[in-house]
């Protein structure tokens, strides 16, 4: 018998040995030899945010989790799908973490741009590990060269606030950032609910720049498939995926919690449709604060996710 997962004759290597890479995947730190279909970016930045401090340690928090699925040398299985994913001929790096310089925001956003545009140069998918939802600026703005494309965001509130005290560019202002980018083509908001930090002016501004808003509620009466149709078939598509936008019985660990979240399978199975019928372009994942969960099970969820959603995207390549 053939030992496709190297057990006999490599290291074990079980999740709680060496280095915490993502999924215990290559660390490249020289970011001009990059080579890798997916790129790890850590963003721990976290003077965006409004209430509670702490996504800071979301990247080195998710790196961790992740490890306890490292075990798929060779791909792993999925019995329901009848799938391997993420074989060994997909290519994981972690590139670290952009450098954040305390107070800021300038400096800290550039620092994240630049890490995403080395990845994108090399030909890879950025995968952006925040941080709270202020570094998916710094993440779209390093798409000024590339085509266009569409974002879905996955959130318990639209963050399309334009200005606020002179803030542009906080946790609250990234879909309007966006919106005003002339290759986003268009933006999915998924599971925005109850209280918002976006007044009613600013969801009547985001519909009339082609928005397309839906509560948790509404996703889960139409259905994840469906949800997934409502996305523009074939288009490019980025997707920023805040951790609040789950509920917060299954992810305490962030700095805004909001009740009425969407649950595990109904997430997946929406990313999983998507991967089938657009190509996917870039992620980042934000607000986890794992103080705030000592149970790791927040961080854990996002990295299952993350892993998840990047076996469905080379699957269906």
């Amino acid at each position: 018998m053939t030992d496709q997962h190297g057990y006999a004759t490599g290291r074990l290597d079980l999740p709680f040995v060496g280095i915490a890479s993502f999924a215990k995947r290559p660390i490249c730190t020289d970011w001009d030899r990059l080579a890798a279909d997916v790129a790890i970016i850590g963003a721990p930045f976290d003077a965006g945010t409004q209430f509670r401090a702490g996504a800071r340690f979301g990247p080195r928090s998710i790196r961790e989790a992740s490890t306890l699925f490292s075990f798929g040398h060779a791909g792993a299985y999925d019995h329901e799908d009848d799938a391997t994913y993420l074989p060994g001929s997909v290519s994981i790096v972690d590139m670290g973490d952009a450098d954040i310089v305390h107070t800021d925001t300038e400096k800290s956003h550039a620092n994240i741009e630049f890490a995403v545009r080395k990845a994108l140069a090399a030909g890879a998918l950025p995968v952006v590990l925040g941080g709270d939802h202020s570094v998916n600026i710094p993440a779209i703005n390093a798409f000024d060269g590339e085509e266009p494309f569409h974002l879905v965001q996955l959130d318990a509130h639209l963050d399309f606030v334009d200005e606020r005290h002179g803030v542009r560019n906080g946790h609250g202002n990234p879909m309007r950032r966006a919106s005003e980018k002339p290759y986003v083509s268009g933006l999915s908001q998924f599971g925005i609910r109850n209280v918002s930090s976006t007044a009613k002016e600013g969801y009547d501004d985001a519909r009339r720049r082609g928005s397309d808003i839906c509560s948790v509620r509404q996703f889960r009466e139409l259905g994840p498939l469906a949800m997934a149709q409502r996305v523009p078939n074939g288009e490019r598509v980025y997707v920023t995926i805040d951790i609040d936008g789950f509920d917060p019985s299954i992810a305490p660990g962030t700095g805004t919690p909001s009740h009425g979240g969407f649950l595990y399978y109904e997430v997946l199975e929406f990313l999983q449709a998507l991967a089938q019928r657009n190509t996917i372009v870039g992620i980042d994942l934000v607000e986890v604060a794992p103080d705030y969960d000592p149970s790791d099970s927040t961080q854990i969820l996002a990295a299952q996710i993350l892993l998840n959603f990047l076996g469905f995207i080379f699957h269906h390549q």
